[in-house]
């Protein structure tokens, strides 16, 4: 029986470049930095030969988040960044004063899709994305 969740992960062109986003700019800490590559890592992801660089961090509440850059095989860039589309994905950040994480957020590396908006009495959101076109959505509740 599934109990928690443990993390969730993303996939990132450039390792070094996407903890310095996650850690430096939206503040989470980084735990660990570790390769993985062998037999079993290959078996899990479907891959042969597969070699990752993977960094977990984390919220001061404990959620982590596994950034991922694949050597073997290279990550190939998505078909599309639709977010009405199977497979499509969000991180979604709890902050307080929304349109100052997005506006530091868009000035540091964030890519705007739209600024904050009250959707229902009391909370505020916006979508946006990290360097690598992830998408991330601010939520504010009042």
């Amino acid at each position: 029986m599934i109990t928690d969740i443990n993390h969730c992960g993303i996939v990132v062109p450039n390792l070094s470049i996407a903890i310095k986003f996650y850690t430096e700019i939206i503040g989470l800490e980084l735990i660990e930095i570790r390769e993985r590559d062998g037999a079993g890592i290959s078996q899990v992801l479907g891959y042969k030969d597969t070699k990752i660089k993977v960094a977990d961090v984390s919220t001061s509440a404990g959620q982590v988040i596994e950034l991922i850059e694949y050597i073997n095989p290279t990550a190939k860039s998505a078909q599309s960044i639709e977010r009405a589309e199977l497979t499509a994905s969000h991180i979604a950040f709890n902050v307080t004063n929304i349109q100052d994480c997005y506006d530091f957020l868009v000035k540091n590396g964030g890519i705007s899709l739209n600024p904050p908006i009250e959707i229902t009495k009391g909370k505020t959101v916006c979508y946006l994305q990290d360097p690598f076109e992830n998408w991330l959505e601010l939520i504010e509740m009042s």
